[in-house]
């Protein structure tokens, strides 16, 4: 049965950034698979805990923050949605901090921070569980809890039956497996690819203006004036082709349906949606059904991006999934950061 969870909301926050580059990131070294940029873990973010890391990845510069020592423990991987980034999981660090969770949160291709390569093979879900299995070689992490958000949930759902060894725990919030139609699949192929074309030619700005106006974010709409500010500083710092590229080639009617294959996840699982958010909702219950084991909780209040809207909700469901699984040993989890 779905659990129905309640919180109260967190105006959040973001991350201090130096300035962007607006070109395309192309290959820093070839022949590594990844490395830390100048051997080092980067600075400090504004909190003191926060490491702002550049590490190379297969030919590309990807941008993570660290809060903790994910090499220590047992860690969580934090994946964004489609037009967000690392910082919008800001509002869940402390809580993370409290749980005693070093959290990893990567900015994906073609966001936030991370390179943008023009190679359009490069933005597959198979790539990204490459570069994430890179990213965690690197940090010195075996297996790590994974907590992905909308597109960022279909990153570690593939990661979870790719790389099953590298995954503790999986919680998806509202993410789905796919679009099971073929039919269905090729109109939202369509589709992606025209407003990817749009992105290109009309910029951020417009993409930005259209993206908040959509129903799926209409509670979003509902959040502090502070907040939705900064929202919009975020998403105003994304790179057009960037986007239209992960659109393209990482968006519902390119990948493979999952559905048929879920009940070969052998992690725990934790489904989440907002209860106004009804499409996923309905997603979330389904799936849980599906995936051997796993549970499903309802956020009362809130629409689709739960970690926004409310982050204490969402910690709480996420401290009493934690509390229910076995602790694994921290050498089976990772191994000490050279």
């Amino acid at each position: 049965m779905p659990t129905h969870l309640g919180g109260a909301q967190d105006p959040g926050g973001r991350l201090a950034s130096g300035p962007r580059d607006r070109g395309d990131r192309g290959p820093d070294r070839a022949g590594r698979e990844s490395r830390v940029a100048s051997g080092r873990l980067g600075r400090r973010g504004p909190r003191g805990r926060e490491r702002l890391v550049t590490l190379t990845v297969r030919g590309v510069p990807y941008h993570i923050v660290l809060d903790g020592e994910p090499a220590r423990g047992r860690p969580i991987v934090l994946l964004h949605g489609f037009n967000g980034s690392s910082e919008d999981w800001t509002p869940l660090l402390p809580r993370l901090r409290g749980e005693g969770r070093a959290a990893i949160a990567v900015d994906l291709l073609g966001h936030g921070a991370t390179g943008a390569p023009a190679d359009p093979s490069r933005y597959t879900m198979a790539e990204a569980v490459r570069d994430l299995d890179a990213i965690l070689g690197d940090l010195g992490v075996e297996r790590s809890d994974w907590l992905g958000y909308s597109m960022g949930g279909r990153v570690a759902l593939h990661m979870a039956l790719a790389q099953p060894e590298r995954v503790s725990s999986l919680i998806l919030e509202s993410s789905s497996p796919g679009i099971e139609d073929v039919h269905a699949r090729a109109r939202r192929r369509g589709e992606d690819d025209a407003l990817a074309d749009r992105i290109e030619e009309r910029g951020i700005e417009w993409f930005v203006n259209y993206w908040s106006m959509l129903p799926l974010f209409e509670t979003q709409r509902e959040l502090p004036p502070a907040t939705l500010a900064a929202l919009r500083s975020r998403r105003m710092g994304s790179l057009p082709a960037g986007l239209a590229r992960s659109l393209r080639g990482m968006g519902q009617g390119v990948h493979d349906y999952l559905g048929s294959r879920l009940d070969r996840v052998r992690c725990d699982v934790l489904l989440l949606a907002g209860e106004r958010d009804v499409k996923y909702v309905r997603v979330a219950r389904s799936m849980a059904e599906a995936i051997p084991g796993s549970s499903c909780v309802i956020v009362p209040g809130v629409g689709h991006a739960v970690h926004l809207e409310a982050p204490e909700a969402l910690a709480d469901a996420l401290a009493a999934h934690w509390m229910a699984l076995p602790e694994l040993d921290a050498e089976a989890s990772s191994r000490s950061y050279e």
